[in-house]
Parts: C-alpha cells; structure tokens; sequence
C-alpha cells in the first residue's frame, strides 16, 4: 500500500537532500584540487641595493598554482573550476610526508629559488657571485624505490657511507659501489638538521646491476651575492618562478628586459642558467590569460606544448636558458 507524500515527509526527503549536498560541498576528500591563482608583478616584492626602479608601464609577473583539498563533490566533479585538475594525495603528499612538511618544503625551495636566480642575473650583469657546491638536493622520490618513506624532496644528501657528497656525480658513484639490494648509510640535511638514514639499493630498471636509491636530484650550492637582494613573496612556495625573479633582477638594475611590456614568465632556473620545466603549466596559463597579460615565458618542450593548449590568443616563448629568455625579450615586438 503506497503511503501518502505529506507536507512533513517532503520536508523530512528535502532536509535529508540538503545535509547530503552539504557534506559533498564541505566534507574534505583525500585528493587534491589544483586551481589557477593569478599573475602577479615580482618588482613591488624586491628590493636590490642599488636599484633603479623602471617606470615604462612594463613588468615582470610570476605566477603560482593553488594547491588545496578537494571535497567530496569536487573530487567527484573536478570540471565545476575551470582549469581545475584533481590529483591523488600520493601525488603531492609521498609517504611519510605530511601537509606541513610539504609546505616547508615547497617555502625553501622558494628561497633558493631566489638566491639561485639573483646569482644568475647578477653574473649576467657582470658581477662576482661566489658559490660552492654543498651537496645534492632531492627533486622528488621514485614510485615504490628505497627511497619512499626515507627521503623526502627538499632533502640535500651530504654523505654517503661517510663519504662527503657535493655533486651528482659523487652521488651516482658512491652509491654504484654497491651492489642492487646492499643496504648504503646517507646524511641528509633537513631543514637546519643532519639526519642518517639507511636504506637498500634497489637495481634500476635499464641497468640491473647498477644500484640506485630511487631519487630525482639537482645540485644544491652556497651562494655569496655581492649585493644585498631581498624577495619576499610571503606564503608562496615552489621553485617555478625562478625566471621570473632573475628577469626582475636585471630589470631593477637598470636593463630594460621587459621593453615597456607585461611579461610573465615560469620555470625553475638553476645555477648554469638553465630553465628547466616546472608543474601547474595548464594552471599557470589559464591565470595569466586572464591577467591580460600578452607573452608568457615557460620551459621548451612539453611545458611549452601544454601551454599552448590554453593560451587563447596568448603569445607562447618557449625558453632552454636564461640567455635565451633575454634574447627573445630583446626581439619581441609588442602584441
């Protein structure tokens, strides 16, 4: 026997709807939504000695990603933002990793990131920049390797079985004395502590009789400036504006990198003047699209591919240096 819809049951269903929808809307999920943030000017966040601040109407911007959880109705419906792309907590969060370390970690490669990129601009302009090689630092970790659960990006390996690490070199050699599933001793600095940790090698995959760790490495360096640079971006952390900072660098001190014209500009920079490719380019884009800005710098190859995707009528200048970076500002005719 059906029973009647009455005023109180409809009421009851609809209460019932809206808790439903309201927990998809405010309950957190395990992912992770990445949004576009927006283009932001780098000049008005430094301060040189001995700048010479331009006044053309140009300028160089940065741009980051927002990186926040997704709730439930997000992440079963990332396509509600535009540009939005979910990504699995694995993915940013390796074991052993929590928020906070990753956020630490993200705002020290932001500072390095700036000395790095003023050493670049400063030599560029000339000056004598001191740097020594002090260790490598892990980039990030290799899925189901020794390393996961160790390791943690950010990390600068110091050692290996007391053996004093300043390259990657020194890494890849110290580490092949070993043979694939032997156990090898690491120091590692973490923040401002050493830390020993132990591990086995694993074989790698092209050459099983090699042992490897498990580990994306860069150099990490000490940097002595000749001037005094200071870049303060607050929360922001990750080391893709690099090219951005050392474009601004040369900018604040008298050369006209940006001829009058809004420039944005991403990619990590490292000390030899590399650009090397940088995540968030689908992000990155779509908010300086909606900047207005006209050109936009980003690494060659696949972060230049992506960005032409949802570049609108942006202009896209792929970059391998910073030497190239300027090159192409130096030709570039007004949009």
């Amino acid at each position: 026997m059906w029973r009647a819809f009455t005023p109180a049951r409809v009421a009851a269903v609809g209460l019932v709807l809206v808790a439903i929808a309201a927990g998809l809307f405010l309950l957190p999920s395990d992912d992770y939504l990445l949004l576009p943030d927006r283009a932001r000017a780098v000049g008005p966040l430094v301060q040189i000695q001995g700048e010479k601040p331009s006044r053309d109407g140009g300028g160089i911007y940065f741009v980051a990603v927002d990186v926040r959880k997704a709730s439930l109705f997000e992440s079963l419906f990332p396509g509600v933002h535009e540009g939005s792309t979910l990504v699995p907590k694995e993915q940013l969060l390796p074991p052993g990793v929590n928020e906070e370390a990753r956020r630490e970690g993200e705002l020290r490669a932001m500072a390095r990131s700036q000395q790095v990129a003023a050493a670049v601009a400063l030599r560029r302009l000339g000056y004598d920049v001191k740097t020594k090689d002090v260790g490598v630092l892990v980039d990030a970790l290799v899925a189901d390797s020794p390393a996961v659960g160790k390791l943690r990006p950010n990390d600068v390996i110091v050692s290996v079985d007391g053996k004093p690490v300043h390259t990657r070199s020194d890494l890849l050699r110290l580490v092949g004395t070993h043979q694939p599933g032997q156990q090898v001793r690491l120091v590692v600095e973490r923040g401002s502590k050493l830390v020993p940790i132990t591990l086995r090698t694993a074989a790698d995959p092209d050459e099983p009789k090699r042992a490897v760790i498990g580990v994306y490495v860069n150099q990490a360096a000490s940097i002595k400036l000749p001037l005094k640079v200071k870049i303060d971006l607050g929360n922001v952390g990750g080391p893709s504006a690099g090219l951005a900072f050392a474009l601004d660098v040369m900018e604040e001190l008298g050369r006209d990198v940006d001829g009058g014209q809004k420039i944005a500009a991403t990619g990590e920079i490292e000390l030899d003047g590399t650009v090397a490719p940088v995540g968030g380019v689908k992000q990155k884009t779509i908010a300086v699209r909606r900047s207005g800005i006209g050109v936009f710098l980003v690494p060659a190859g696949d972060n230049a591919r992506e960005a032409r995707k949802h570049a609108g009528g942006m202009r896209i200048v792929p970059v391998k240096s910073f030497k190239q970076a300027l090159q192409s500002l130096a030709t570039l005719r007004p949009a």
